[in-house]
């Protein structure tokens, strides 16, 4: 494959798209040839990028669990760009950590941990950590948004008149009471501070110290940990 790409990458800066064109069997239509080969080199590119680190036997993206995961939570949570507790679960926070470590370090910012990213993130040198503990507690599925006191319209205060920050909830009440805690993956231990006139059953909002953080999160159904007898 890589013969491939060099030799593609080569006609290209020559500009003899037609034998590109003929080798890969395209019909041009409206694209240009020069834009159509363009896209060749960029689908082969990330092929290979994609290749390569399953090749190496270290993947970490979002959706993936495990000790690895937990490895590059560390090395993201030492290094700053991730709030919370190394949990093995690689969601939306840990995948844009990821992107936010990859930006700062001139790396392609696709929020996966290959063996690139990883060599830059540990600096060549493995991390030892135990595997991710289970938390303890009953577990309930919801339907999980975010939230900061930066979003416009927002106050800085809860309903129980503490600070909107990271580790708090808003909750409704009558399906998780007030002052439970709660884990949730790839997030951390939070607990119930807060209510909100659109959080209703199983819905909750969870919160953020960043209006950009709480954008991150987005949207998602989760199954989150219930610590206390509630």
């Amino acid at each position: 494959m890589e013969n491939v790409f060099e030799i593609v990458v080569f006609l290209t800066e020559e500009g003899k798209y037609d034998i590109i064109i003929s080798y890969f069997d395209c019909e041009v239509t409206c694209l240009s040839k020069r834009k159509l080969c363009l896209s060749l080199i960029t689908m082969m590119m990330v092929f290979m990028m994609s290749a390569t680190a399953f090749a190496s036997g270290f993947l970490v993206k979002e959706g993936t669990r495990g000790a690895d995961v937990k490895r590059v939570q560390v090395l993201l949570i030492e290094q700053g760009y991730l709030r919370g507790t190394a949990d093995g679960v690689c969601g939306k926070m840990t995948a844009a950590a990821i992107r936010r470590f990859q930006k700062a370090n001139g790396l392609t910012a696709d929020g996966i941990c290959g063996s690139q990213t990883y060599a830059r993130l540990s600096h060549g040198q493995g991390v030892k950590t135990q595997p991710a503990a289970q938390p303890q507690g009953r577990i309930v599925t919801v339907n999980a948004t975010a939230y900061s006191a930066q979003d416009p319209g927002n106050s800085n205060r809860t309903a129980s008149g503490t600070l909107v920050r990271h580790g708090v909830i808003a909750v409704d009440p009558s399906f998780i009471p007030l002052g439970t805690r709660v884990y949730i993956p790839d997030y951390g231990e939070a607990v119930a501070e807060d209510v909100g006139w659109g959080i209703q059953g199983n819905t909750i909002d969870v919160a953020f110290d960043t209006h950009d953080e709480a954008l991150a999160f987005g949207r998602q159904t989760l199954d989150i940990y219930i610590l206390d007898g509630a």
